[in-house]
């Protein structure tokens, strides 16, 4: 197998906010490429350990390769981080002192042209990241679905406004044989709405949604959130990048609630609702690419990352 072409975003960032160090436990939500467990693990040497965890099996076997010379420091799961309290705890990883979510698409799964993740040339419409999974492809989707589901879908996650002129063009042309490939329904997308020279690729949003929706990424992430904080220790931290609005909004509204020291209904004269904040926000505003990895890497133009602190439990 190909060694990784994935470069990790944000990594000083990260390492700057996680502080890793010898005898530390960590977590790596999504593995990718393994550039930021590999820093993490690194920096933590040389007893830090790191708990990895994947739902693509071609990730799991590149990284365990990268990370073999780490021995039993590093440990991979072949599972989703929806799952992420179950396996820190059954692993003897909590309370873990780091997490890291880096959510999306690695360069990798684009790179392989047959997982049907982009459109630069024509392969399967499959996009699930584990295709050993019995779910539902991008192709099961895109020629099953009702038209009203289609409009839904790719308004939700791809936030898509010319939602329904696609939607249409999509139900038009499976009326007279399913869409199978990659090109086929870029195609489609491109005809039904135009595309300006210089300008993004208009099946870009479509098939957001369609790896979003076949993924149940954005379900995941909010399952997540409070398992990650639940396994955090005291003064943990919980790093999250994301790279699209939908993921980021969850996470900074996530954020936001588990700082909140105050429920109650507005107008009451004083608190009785006795909340008190669980975590506190190390990134007000989020932090992004600096121009000089942007320069390097353009994937990262996009990113943001926000990050928390747990408190100690007498705070709580």
């Amino acid at each position: 197998m190909p060694s990784s072409v994935h470069v990790p975003v944000l990594l000083q960032e990260t390492l700057d906010i996680l502080q890793p160090r010898s005898g530390g436990s960590y977590v790596d939500g999504t593995l990718g490429g393994g550039g930021h467990a590999e820093a993490i693990l690194e920096r933590s040497s040389p007893e830090g350990r790191l708990l990895g965890f994947d739902l693509d099996p071609e990730a799991i076997e590149r990284v365990r390769e990268r990370l073999k010379r780490f021995g039993d420091r590093f440990v991979e799961v072949h599972a989703s981080f929806a799952e992420i309290e179950r396996w820190v705890r059954w692993y003897g990883f909590a309370p873990a002192d780091g997490i890291l979510l880096d959510l999306g698409l690695s360069s990798d799964q684009l790179a392989n042209l047959e997982r049907g993740f982009g459109f630069q040339a024509s392969a399967p419409l499959d996009m699930r990241f584990n295709p050993l999974q019995s779910m539902p492809s991008a192709r099961e989707l895109v020629n099953r679905l009702e038209l009203a589901e289609l409009i839904d879908l790719l308004r939700r996650y791809g936030e898509e406004p010319r939602a329904k002129t696609i939607a249409r063009a999509i139900v038009r042309q499976r009326e007279h044989a399913p869409i199978e490939t990659t090109a086929e329904l870029a195609a489609i997308v491109e005809r039904s709405v135009g595309h300006k020279r210089g300008k993004t690729h208009p099946a870009t949003r479509t098939f957001q949604a369609l790896r979003i929706a076949v993924n149940q990424e954005l379900a995941a992430l909010e399952s997540a959130l409070p398992q990650a904080i639940e396994v955090l220790a005291p003064g943990g931290r919980l790093v999250v990048i994301s790279f699209h609005s939908l993921e980021d909004r969850i996470v900074k509204r996530f954020f936001v609630d588990q700082a909140a020291t105050c429920v109650c209904p507005p107008g009451l004269p004083i608190c009785v609702c006795g909340r008190k904040p669980r975590v506190k926000i190390l990134t007000k505003h989020g932090v992004r690419a600096s121009p000089e990895e942007i320069a390097r890497n353009p994937r990262s133009r996009s990113a943001i990352l926000r990050a928390v602190e747990k408190l100690p439990e007498h705070e709580n």
